[in-house]
């Protein structure tokens, strides 16, 4: 479609779940923001694509819609599941993702430093922040009846009482508090979890094995609640970031988060603090350990159920993990001027 000067308009297309965003709002939201886009950046004027996401597809076919009608740049509106359905479809292409979260967690958003609590922020963001290319995880799951399934992560990939835990969140509980929600999954999981049997290599080397509580392949390592799991884990170094969970008690457990609340986020930003946590982490490197590699294989003895981003995703007997690196654009917002 042609401009006001005879250019080429540009096409943002909005995949949007009806169903977890407040669609009045977020239209004008997104209005507002093309507004001010156009009277910035595109004087040849900006068309808008509205999709609407269905049971039965989360947001692939929408984008792909979009792709072909020449998008440049696509929002995402939605939880955790619609963000990763449409980040899947926008992989290895030259349209740019843009967030509008409105889920459970907003897990790629906090790891990116996007707006999840105000919907006119996050537009401001998709519009005029800066785009940066990240990695996409890609997780191939190998089923109990022989069958394999393709899919792509953002954030991180679970074997483990977390996915037993996501697998239970009570959807009334997460329409309401959203992640809160876990808490009470959490609860109800800890007291009937087991430790589970796993196998795994990294980067073709040699086969371990242990008992975990839980096994977390991480592109990025923020959660919610305040919680860094992985410090050190970046969303574009073409590598993944294993965390190994194995409390023995519930006092394991609360060693592991003093340590993802207190020392990740806040004791290892300083030189007095990362020598504070030298002397009492010991005991918790037995509870938490951290692996990294490109690719990392994945077996259970009996079929285990397992989560992407946050979903439930069924049960696997095996999962190979591996990183298409820097496969994604997305918009983050523009660093200060100095």
């Amino acid at each position: 479609m042609n401009g006001r000067g005879g250019d080429e308009r540009t096409v943002v297309a909005v995949v949007y779940n009806p169903v977890r965003v407040d669609v009045v709002r977020v239209r004008a939201a997104v209005e507002a923001a093309a507004a001010a886009a156009e009277a910035e950046r595109h004087p040849e004027g900006i068309e808008l694509l509205w999709l609407e996401t269905t049971p039965e597809d989360g947001g692939q076919a929408q984008v792909r819609a979009a792709l072909d009608r020449g998008a440049s740049l696509v929002l995402a509106a939605g939880g955790d599941g619609t963000v990763r359905s449409v980040a899947e479809a926008l992989r290895d292409s030259d349209a740019a993702l843009g967030l509008i979260p409105a889920g459970t967690g907003n897990l790629l958003a906090r790891n990116l430093g996007v707006p999840f609590t105000s919907v006119e922020s996050a537009c401001a963001v998709a519009f005029a922040g800066e785009t940066r290319r990240i990695d996409l995880g890609i997780a191939t799951a190998h089923r109990p009846d022989g069958d394999a399934t393709e899919h792509a992560f953002l954030v991180m990939a679970g074997v483990g009482i977390d996915a037993a835990m996501i697998a239970g969140a009570r959807p009334e509980l997460k329409r309401r508090f959203g992640w809160l929600a876990y808490v009470d999954a959490a609860f109800r999981a800890l007291p009937k979890s087991s430790k589970v049997r796993i196998r795994f290599r990294l980067d073709g080397g040699h086969e371990r094995s242990a008992h975990v509580s839980t096994i977390l392949i991480a592109n990025c390592g923020a959660l919610p609640g305040n919680m860094e799991l992985i410090p050190d884990a970046a969303i574009d170094d073409g590598l993944l970031d294993v965390a190994i969970l194995q409390p023995a008690t519930v006092f394991g457990w609360l060693a592991i988060w003093r340590k993802m609340t207190w020392e990740n986020r806040v004791l290892r930003k300083s030189a007095l603090g990362r020598r504070i946590i030298r002397f009492t982490d010991r005991a918790v490197r037995t509870r938490l350990s951290y692996l990294r590699g490109a690719a990392v294989q994945l077996a259970v003895d009996a079929p285990e159920p397992f989560e992407l981003d946050g979903d439930a995703f069924g049960e696997i007997v095996a999962l190979d993990l591996r990183v298409d690196e820097r496969a994604l654009l997305v918009r983050v917002p523009a660093l200060p001027e100095r």
